[in-house]
């Protein structure tokens, strides 16, 4: 097959099941693993860190699918431009706004209409002005380049096959010095197969993930520097989401395989501009 054909695919089950759990209240996607449908009763949420302390937090944009708390790290200064990657119902957006204030400003890029709709309601109903939301590819962003200071993103790459593209236009759009944090899921070994090719693992964050060592590669070999890990947590699958796909034994061998998921939350930075003629540092 195509792969440019197959990764359309995949992106369009991704479209259409996160346009299902736009649709969804955060208790139906918290019962589930990243808003997949209640695939588990073992825990809450396997995924998703608390925001109900942060500055900026509303409850109405949280929809539980992320992995970690990307604003957290992500240095926002006051004025800041700030860029959302697969922006969702607005939740880190808001955590970022309060963060860059009215002088900055923070704009959240999603491919489903429906995430779009929901978190341009929710910017709405707050009259937050200076926070907009636009429909697109982030492998090709609808934004200018040098445009951010800060990206963040929250569990989102991973579900994205063209990660590098991802990477190469992050780069573009950040201004020079500017610099990411995402939070994302990766693997260290190799997950079974049945779990990887298994549609609503995928929307759910995990068969979509890659190494953590490929991940980090990606990063460097597009120029970042700075490359700091910020926070990592190990991710315990239930045993009621792996009977789902894996007979006993199979359960078993994957246990006592090494094979582990990680939530990592990743820094790194663009390199400031070099200078381009003689004499132009000075």
């Amino acid at each position: 097959m195509d792969v440019m054909q197959t990764e359309e695919q995949l992106k369009e089950m991704v479209r259409r099941k996160y346009s299902e759990i736009a649709l969804q209240d955060k208790t139906e996607n918290q019962a589930s693993c990243c808003g997949t449908g209640g695939c588990t009763t073992e825990v809450y949420n396997i995924m998703t860190d608390d925001y109900s302390n942060l500055e900026g937090y509303n409850p109405d944009a949280d929809l539980g699918l992320g992995c970690g708390l990307p604003t957290r790290f992500a240095r926002i200064k006051k004025g800041d431009v700030v860029i959302d990657l697969g922006s969702g119902a607005g939740n880190d957006c808001f955590i970022a706004r309060s963060e860059t204030g009215e002088t900055g400003k923070v704009i959240g890029i999603d491919f489903t209409d429906a995430m779009i709709d929901k978190a341009r309601a929710n910017a709405d109903k707050r009259d937050f002005h200076n926070v907009e939301f636009r429909k697109g590819d982030i492998e090709k962003m609808p934004v200018t380049s040098n445009t951010a200071d800060v990206i963040v993103s929250n569990c989102v790459l991973n579900l994205v096959p063209n990660k590098d593209g991802v990477f190469k236009e992050i780069k573009r759009v950040l201004k020079p010095g500017g610099h990411f944090s995402i939070s994302d899921i990766v693997l260290v070994g190799t997950l079974p197969a049945k779990i990887r090719e298994a549609a609503e693992m995928y929307a759910g964050c995990v068969s979509g993930a890659i190494q953590k060592q490929a991940y980090l590669e990606l990063i460097e070999v597009n120029g970042f520097q700075q490359i700091t890990i910020q926070k990592e947590k190990p991710i315990v699958v239930p045993d009621d989401i792996l009977h789902a796909y894996l007979t006993p034994a199979e359960m078993e061998q994957f246990k006592n395989s090494g094979t582990g998921i990680f939530s990592i939350t990743v820094f790194a930075q663009k390199p400031a501009e070099a200078c381009c003629a003689p004499g132009c540092c000075n």
